[in-house]
């Protein structure tokens, strides 16, 4: 009897201790996805793209992109860590864009791309700054799985991370010049944006947070 109540405080010592480390790991991260509705949100070119099943953003549609227009930081950020849980589908792309602006159309033009891509015939794989230092050919993750993937921006210096571990890591370099498809590439400020990038891509989006670091 003695033995089994200190297996049992053991378990909850341990229990206890796991739920310390995981509020401490979220202290300071603030949701921008309510799961429930896209408040907060805002589509480009073709809305539909974008929807809320079961607590996910499912990106299915035409080219689009949803920013993030909502109260948090009034959708500034400079320095920050971005949180998110992501599941891609087989043939599948999308990205995050992040010191980007909100535009009508067309690919985003302000900011970088961390890329979202297991097997869609795009070299340029999860874990790729988009044309600034990619990942090629094999992905960090699998196709229907869910992955966390991180984004941190400190000063210069964006890091890139993919189930805890830096997939990517890059400083902008003194005279810096932006790749061609995004010429205000720039580490600057700005949102966050989703991406849909094509009718054939299936992919989804859950637990969005965000830590300001400056």
């Amino acid at each position: 009897m003695r033995f089994y109540v200190w297996t049992v405080l053991g378990g909850l010592l341990v229990a206890g201790c796991a739920s310390t480390e995981t509020r401490s790991a979220d202290k300071g991260f603030v949701s921008l996805f309510d799961g429930k509705s896209l408040e907060g949100w805002t589509a480009n070119e073709k809305p539909g793209t974008f929807s809320v099943k079961d607590g996910m953003i499912v990106v299915h549609g035409p080219r689009s992109h949803l920013f993030y227009t909502g109260p948090v930081q009034n959708h500034d950020f400079k320095d920050f860590h971005l949180k998110l849980q992501v599941m891609t589908t087989p043939g599948s792309n999308s990205g995050v864009y992040f010191h980007t602006a909100h535009q009508d159309a067309g690919w985003p033009r302000k900011g970088f791309e961390a890329q979202v891509n297991a097997t869609h015939t795009d070299p340029k794989k999860t874990g790729s700054l988009y044309g600034v230092r990619n990942v090629l050919d094999t992905a960090p993750h699998k196709d229907n799985e869910w992955f966390d993937y991180e984004i941190i921006v400190r000063g210069k210096t964006i890091d890139l991370k993919v189930n805890g571990a830096i997939v990517t890591s890059w400083t902008q370099p003194e005279g810096y010049q932006p790749v061609q498809h995004m010429p205000e590439g720039y580490l600057s400020s700005g949102t966050f944006a989703l991406q849909g990038h094509d009718p054939q891509s299936v992919v989804y989006y859950r637990n969005i947070r965000v830590k300001v670091l400056r």
